[in-house]
């Protein structure tokens, strides 16, 4: 799939990065696994930690680093070899009723980031009555920030949202070696950087455009459904009502025939279809403003941290804004002590970020897997409420527009542009085919992380491969 389709067409980029990295790595696993910090590494890893995957268990016989390295990078190779959920035997199902001529099909999307926004954008455009709630219209949510060049194309965006068009990354081992990863990048690719209150708005507002209800409004409940195709009933407080409180907002509901939930790692649509729980991570992330010949550094160069000081088990970063820099870590492990993380990524890039100011402060979950359910009649979760964030590079932009866009559409197609009732079973065949797209690529991620970001001589061997 990655040699057949080309990267570019459905990688985020730090994830294109990596698997050009893991497609190569092949090739020089021999030397590698004969170099002296490699085999540090091999000593110090605890054979427990191939075991158990996100996207299935490895077997149990592969206890040893080097057939971990080894299957990993042919995994990254060739990627058809990787496990990925099977698609679901029952691809066809009985046509549900016609809806009244009186109504279309309506869609209640929760959640307003890149995956609702997708997805209530492609539902308003066919003619299908949907809404929009978000609890936030300004949220600033701690990410990084990067999109890849195909999500440009892919989803129309235009160039006045990109703050910055990135064409060097930089990964920077325990030890403070430097590699430059963006040289794997071609000629006219690039990392585009954005603001997620920049790029949100503008998805929502192309939604509402395209004939979606934006509300601006908290989901406090889900009603399910008491008859086969009845309706669900979601309740929400409305901070937009002209009588509503600042904090409280007024007690509202609609009436819906299907609910995507897109509303985050704490989604409230999860929790009412008994999604089950996920292991996730913390994001900790300061907008600093810099001195101008230090901005000047960073003008289309992004760099990624890896050590035990700045995460036990994720990297930290510095990615360029419009007019700052993003300097963040996350971690699963260590939680509680984000901060003193936060406090190594300061101390490691001090030179480059010396003299800043501190404009906003940052936190948030970032899920580390699916969720043990992700669908439930006529409830479907998309994006980072379905866990859809790779390992290693904790890329989740591109995957949440994509997943949502993809939903959206399987609900138009299996409607017939929202004029019948639609069933479980196609919103399965979203997730099968989501499953089948991008499933390789999860796991790959997913393994290099286990294998590389467990302690420092692994890191350095990862930045040195």
């Amino acid at each position: 799939q990655f040699r057949a389709r080309g990267p570019s067409k459905f990688l985020s980029p730090v994830v294109l990065i990596l698997q050009r990295m893991a497609s190569q790595a092949f090739v020089a696993i021999q030397p590698l696994v004969k170099s002296e910090s490699f085999s540090k590494s091999i000593v110090a890893a605890p054979k427990s930690c191939l075991r158990g995957s996100s996207a299935g268990q490895m077997p149990s016989s592969w206890d040893l680093w080097p057939l971990g390295v080894a299957a990993t990078v042919v995994a990254g190779a060739s990627m058809r070899r990787a496990r990925r959920p099977q698609p679901s035997k029952a691809k066809t199902c009985v046509r549900a009723s016609r809806l009244p001529s009186s109504r279309p099909l309506r869609v209640a999307v929760v959640g307003g980031g890149p995956s609702g926004a997708s997805a209530a954008d492609s539902l308003a455009k066919s003619g299908i009555e949907t809404y929009l709630i978000e609890r936030k219209l300004d949220n600033c949510k701690p990410c990084g920030g990067a999109i890849p060049l195909c999500m440009i194309e892919e989803f129309d965006l235009p160039m006045s949202i990109v703050d910055r068009k990135v064409k060097k990354m930089t990964m920077i081992s325990p030890s403070n070696k430097e590699v430059q990863i963006g040289a794997t990048l071609k000629d006219e690719e690039y990392i585009g950087m954005v603001r997620r209150e920049i790029l949100d708005s503008f998805l929502r507002d192309r939604a509402r455009s395209n004939g979606a209800t934006i509300i601006n409004g908290l989901c406090t409940g889900l009603e399910k459904p008491e008859q086969e195709e009845g309706s669900y009933t979601v309740t929400y407080n409305d901070f937009g009502h002209e009588s509503g409180k600042a904090r409280k907002g007024v007690k509202a509901s609609l009436e819906v025939d299907v609910v995507i939930g897109a509303d985050g790692a704490n989604s409230r649509v999860a929790k009412d279809i008994d999604a089950g729980d996920y292991e996730y991570a913390i994001a900790f992330q300061e907008r600093m403003k810099i001195p101008e010949e230090k901005m000047e550094y960073y003008k289309d160069r992004a760099e990624m941290y890896v050590g035990e000081d700045v995460s036990p088990d994720f990297y930290a970063w510095v990615f360029p804004k419009c007019d700052h820099v993003a300097v963040g870590t996350g971690t699963v492990k260590d939680k509680k002590h984000v901060s003193k993380y936060q406090q190594g990524i300061r101390e490691r890039a001090a030179a480059r970020i010396e003299g800043g100011e501190i404009l906003r402060v940052e936190a948030h979950p970032i899920p580390e897997h699916y969720r043990p359910r992700r669908l439930q009649n006529r409830a479907v979760l998309v994006g980072d409420a379905a866990g859809y964030v790779t390992k290693c590079a904790g890329e989740g932009i591109y995957f949440a527009a994509k997943s949502g866009r993809m939903c959206a559409e399987k609900v138009v197609a299996a409607s017939q542009a929202g004029r019948f009732m639609i069933s479980q079973a196609d919103l399965q065949q979203h997730l099968d085919e989501y499953d089948a797209q991008y499933g390789p690529t999860y796991f790959v991620l997913d393994m290099l992380q286990k294998l590389f970001y467990t302690n420092d001589p692994a890191r350095e061997s990862f930045v040195e491969l």
